[in-house]
């Protein structure tokens, strides 16, 4: 009885357990770092651990930290120094940990590699021209940069090193980091960022060019964390402070290598390491033994799904609570139509991750809230729009026959109107959904889960059958969400209605 009786209980035990959140930026060796931290809280039996994994830049990963929607997260003495403290130069731990104090946040662990910024090109290219060093680049203003956004935009990255170098070139390509190198290889671009711990470096054969005035610093991997951590998590904190030192420059690359090369979930890669940390595993052949069927119904399948059901319809439930009433203001207020509808209309040209940072420095949050936001203004365009339109189109004389009879204009609206523009009403409310089904997809860039989870992964090794892992669900979501509204309004329309709704936006 007594086994059993805990038997029972177990998962409750589990669940009252307080979550220790880890973060990772979205490119593999984060990843994998991530993964690392998180099973080594898992280990020591404290907190539930989740992995809130590739949410986005370093500004992201600094909010969310500070915010507490996040614990911990693998970061760099270097980007800690340049661009979270705007340091002109990287100092000690101990100075670096007087400086974050203020936000509430420290720096320890040092995992035991550094994994600096570089540039490279492809060795006959570098060759024929006669390029060793990132200041041979000044004579060749024909070259074609492609650099990673955040390279381009971060204090320590492009702007500095152009001023440091007086590099001629004034517009290098905006290119995501687990593209570039098949950019480079196509001929694409010439010149490419990397980090000195990427595996691909000798797969593609790239002459990483000489840092000859000394601009790149050491980025030393450590543990950016929330002062709070070791008192509210002792056991757990114990435990990561063993990973100290443990990670050596040829482990990061050969974990790099297993992830990027070999397709092997970051988790594996990081249980690897774990089980045998002295051991240096190459990859295996390329992409081997993971079929698309795998990868898509893979055990985080149920999870995503229900993160992605989440974010579509609770926004899409906001858009309707609040695009009826204003399309329903709009048609009966002229002198307000034109801001309503301009409102909602300029919300849609709004890009995404631009509505998604503002509501993160707005709500002092990441994950799900800010992206449901962001989804439900998306999503009210089309519920406004068509609400307008179809009330709008109600015949004049219907209304002045209730008129006639005596109803009131709610009564009438209720028991006529609404009924008569019900098939266009509901047309607009599909396409939010439609629409927001794959606009969710953007929220995993701020830890809300959800298949673009997988997208954002398979960007960040260029891994095709991940990404198609993630975006074939999403488009089947979508096709079931207009099937299931074609069965919906043959079940709650009559056949005269459907055929005077045309479903206008």
């Amino acid at each position: 009885m007594t086994r059993l009786a805990l038997l029972l209980l177990a998962p409750a035990l589990v669940w009252a357990q307080e979550t220790l959140h880890v973060g990772s930026k979205r490119f593999t060796e984060s990843y994998i770092l991530g993964e690392i931290l998180t099973q080594t809280v898992r280990s020591a039996g404290e907190a539930r651990a989740v992995h809130q994994q590739g949410m986005g830049n370093t500004a992201i990963l600094f909010a969310a930290l500070k915010s507490g929607a996040i614990h911990v997260y693998p970061e760099y003495s270097g980007t800690v120094a340049f661009e979270l403290l705007g340091l002109q130069r990287v100092p000690g731990i101990s100075e670096l940990n007087r400086e974050l104090a203020r936000d509430g946040l420290a720096a320890a662990v040092p995992l035991g590699f550094s994994n600096t910024y570089a540039l490279a090109m492809s060795m006959p290219h570098a060759a024929a021209l006669g390029i060793t060093r990132i200041s041979d680049l000044a004579r060749h203003r024909d070259l074609r940069l492609g650099l990673s956004q955040e390279f381009l935009n971060r204090r320590d990255g492009w702007p500095a090193l152009r001023q440091t170098y007086r590099l001629p070139f004034t517009a290098p390509r905006g290119l995501d980091h687990g593209l570039a190198y098949e950019a480079l290889a196509a001929g694409q671009i010439d010149v490419i960022d990397v980090y000195s711990t990427d595996a691909k470096i000798g797969r593609y054969k790239l002459k990483v060019l000489v840092d000859d005035r000394g601009f790149f610093p050491a980025y030393d991997a450590v543990l950016l964390y929330r002062l709070e951590l070791p008192q509210r998590f002792p056991r757990s904190w114990q435990a990561l402070r063993k990973l100290e030192g443990r990670i050596s420059t040829e482990h990061m690359i050969a974990m790099n290598g297993a992830a990027e090369l070999s397709a092997a979930p970051f988790s594996k890669v990081a249980a690897d390491f774990l089980s045998a940390p002295g051991e240096k595993r190459q990859p295996a052949a390329e992409r081997a033994g993971r079929s698309f069927v795998d990868a898509m119904f893979g055990r985080d399948f149920w999870r995503l799904t229900l993160e992605h059901v989440v974010l579509v319809f609770a926004s899409l439930a906001m858009s309707v609570a609040l695009g009826i009433p204003l399309g329903i203001w709009a048609e009966r207020f002229p002198a307000v139509r034109h801001w309503i509808l301009g409102a909602v209309g300029i919300l849609q040209t709004v890009p995404s991750l631009a509505l998604l940072a503002f509501l993160i420095a707005a709500l002092n949050r990441i994950g799900t809230l800010p992206a449901i936001i962001a989804l439900f203004l998306y999503g009210l365009l089309p519920v406004v729009r068509n609400t307008e339109a179809g009330l709008s189109a109600v015949p004049w004389l219907l209304k002045q026959a209730a008129t006639a009879l005596g109803l009131s204009t709610r009564t009438t609206l209720r028991l006529i109107e609404l009924p008569l523009a019900a098939p266009t009403i509901l047309a607009g409310i599909k396409t939010s959904a439609v629409i927001n089904v794959g606009t969710a997809t953007i929220a995993a860039f701020i830890g809300a889960g959800g298949y673009g989870e997988r997208i954002v992964a398979g960007l960040a090794v260029n891994d095709h059958v991940l990404l198609l892992a993630g975006a074939v669900p999403a488009a089947v979501m979508a096709l079931l969400i207009e099937w299931g509204f074609a069965v919906l309004e043959r079940q709650v329309i009559s056949p005269g209605l459907r055929k005077r709704g045309n479903g206008r936006l």
